[in-house]
């Protein structure tokens, strides 16, 4: 009979395309880690994930090949094995060579066995099927007197992965994996596990990566189930961890989501190189949750905020920016743009109505955008899912900026969170009026947003029944009772607004369907839904 073997996880955070320092961080796991018999990594953890249209230039794949045989002469020594991922030659399709996504053995200094992944998604944020070649079948992979049934990410969400390597005598699963956050998405990995344990009777070790890349953000939660499906190791989210058995709770919905939202605002900083951030503090909810993910996620000394009143700012817009600066013991610059309106305003008397406010905001952008091109730091817009969905946002203006920590984040979301935040630590970071202040745009006298929209309750639910459900108007008015004449004008808003979303900055995906890669609808769309 073979001995156990002795498995550890390594839920670590690759970069894309730095393959000498993924390769690093894979050599000093595995010197750390002699004792175990397997460290496993997660999907393509060599040169990160995903790749998107990198993987589809040749010399970048010869790259990875030569990597992934440097890395196994590196690891020849050591006692361990690494199971990692990393793409591989290819087919020859339509004149391209599209390469597999590959599960590598390492061991005494070779490239041991070689898997492929079979199941290609295509949906939502997977564009796997244009840039990869689907795999035949995995066999089993032979190792110190065990067989492995080794497979990539989605060709567990289906039974004929399993079920091909338990008939060809897998005595284990090992599943690599590069899956993003979205909430609930643990509990469907945990779901899909449990049922090829049960349908295999096999133990089942689920590796997934962390780490933001552009607008997805990765949450780790690795685990190990036994063959009877009870729940032997649960990985922290958004932590490395190596280990082989390590538990967890499993965080509520406010910790999982702020956390995401802190590790895709950190990861996009520092993984492109950013000395800092900076946004424009407006004494208002939005900006107050920004500045306090920015803080959280990069520290104070790495953080600038900027006020920009006019003569429509309340007093106790600036009071409230002053306080939660205070709070954060970030600096905040005053920067009045009253002069540059009133030159505006003297070159363009006519200007008034919405013209007049838009450029207000511009105003500010160009503020913000001449500070971040001084102090190199990246500037952060602050517009929330609702207000980027209506349109409720100025291009060219407050929505100038590198990177939106809350795009992703519907309006009552915000405010949630940030009563949430508040109850983290011995004192509440962010003032009270803030959070309790009917929101406002502050661009003309005694402005309200809910003078141009309806209750963020009520928008924010018929948005979600028509960006993630996909709802029509016929639907969500007889499932909701919403006002029908409501919910057109707020899908006439939906679709207006595709053209400035199509120019608005990157941000961290929480949802399951957030804006850009997740929902791609034409700019020029004439068809209506409640028609």
């Amino acid at each position: 009979m073979s001995l156990p073997l002795s498995i550890v996880m390594a839920q670590i955070n690759p970069i894309v395309g730095d393959l000498q320092g993924n390769m690093d961080k894979i050599i000093a796991i595995c010197k750390n880690n002699q004792h175990a018999d397997l460290i496993v990594f997660p999907e393509l953890c060599l040169p990160g994930y995903p790749l998107e249209d990198l993987v589809t230039k040749p010399s970048f794949v010869a790259a990875c090949q030569k990597a992934a045989y440097d890395l196994a002469i590196a690891l020849k020594d050591l006692n361990c094995a690494a199971l990692i991922g990393s793409p591989w030659d290819g087919k020859i399709t339509e004149e391209k060579i599209l390469p597999y996504n590959a599960a590598l053995l390492l061991h005494e200094g070779e490239i041991k066995a070689i898997r492929y992944k079979h199941d290609l998604p295509n949906e939502g944020v997977f564009d796997e099927k244009r840039t990869f070649t689907a795999g035949e079948l995995p066999e089993p992979i032979p190792f110190k007197g065990h067989n492995l049934g080794v497979m990539v990410c989605q060709d567990m969400w289906d039974t004929h992965v399993t079920a091909y390597l338990k008939s060809h005598g897998a005595d284990c699963l090992i599943s690599l994996n590069a899956s993003p956050y979205n909430l609930g998405k643990h509990a469907q990995r945990m779901k899909l596990a449990k049922a090829r344990v049960s349908e295999t009777g096999l133990p089942l070790f689920y590796i997934n990566q962390i780490g933001g890349q552009d607008e997805i953000v990765f949450d780790g939660g690795s685990f190990t189930l036994d063959k009877n499906g009870t729940l032997l190791a649960q990985f922290p989210f958004f932590e490395d961890c190596i280990a082989s058995d390590f538990k967890q709770d499993i965080p509520d919905r406010n910790a999982l989501d702020y956390d995401a939202l802190k590790m895709g605002l950190r990861d996009y900083t520092q993984k492109n190189g950013f000395s800092g951030v900076l946004l424009g503090l407006s004494g208002g909810i939005d900006s107050a949750l920004v500045a306090v993910l920015a803080v959280d996620a990069l520290g104070a000394d790495q953080v600038q905020c900027v006020m920009m009143p006019s003569r429509f700012t309340a007093q106790d817009s600036l009071d409230d920016a002053e306080k939660l600066a205070q709070n954060l013991g970030v600096p905040l610059q005053n920067i009045p743009i009253t002069p540059a309106l009133m030159a505006f305003e003297n070159t363009l008397p006519d200007l008034e109505g919405l013209a007049h406010e838009n450029i207000q905001s511009r105003i500010r952008g160009n503020i913000l955008m001449a500070l971040s091109n001084s102090s190199g730091k990246m500037l952060l817009t602050t517009g929330n899912k609702s207000e980027m969905a209506c349109g409720y946002a100025t291009i060219y203006g407050d929505m100038n900026g590198g990177f939106n920590p809350i795009k992703d984040v519907y309006k009552t979301r915000v405010f949630e969170l940030c009563t949430w935040r508040n109850t983290i630590g011995d004192t509440p970071i962010i003032p009270e009026n803030i959070i309790i202040k009917p929101p406002s745009a502050e661009l003309r006298e005694n402005q309200k947003d809910q003078d141009s929209l309806p209750p963020y309750d009520v928008l924010d639910d018929i948005l979600e029944q028509l960006i993630e459900g996909e709802k029509s108007v016929d639907d969500i008015c007889g499932a909701s009772g919403h006002d029908r004449d409501l919910v057109i004008r707020i899908s006439k808003m939906l679709n207006r607004a595709e053209y400035k979303r199509y120019q608005s900055a990157p941000g961290t995906k929480i949802t399951t369907r957030a804006f850009g890669r997740d929902r791609r609808y034409p700019m020029t769309n004439k068809y209506s839904n409640f028609l």
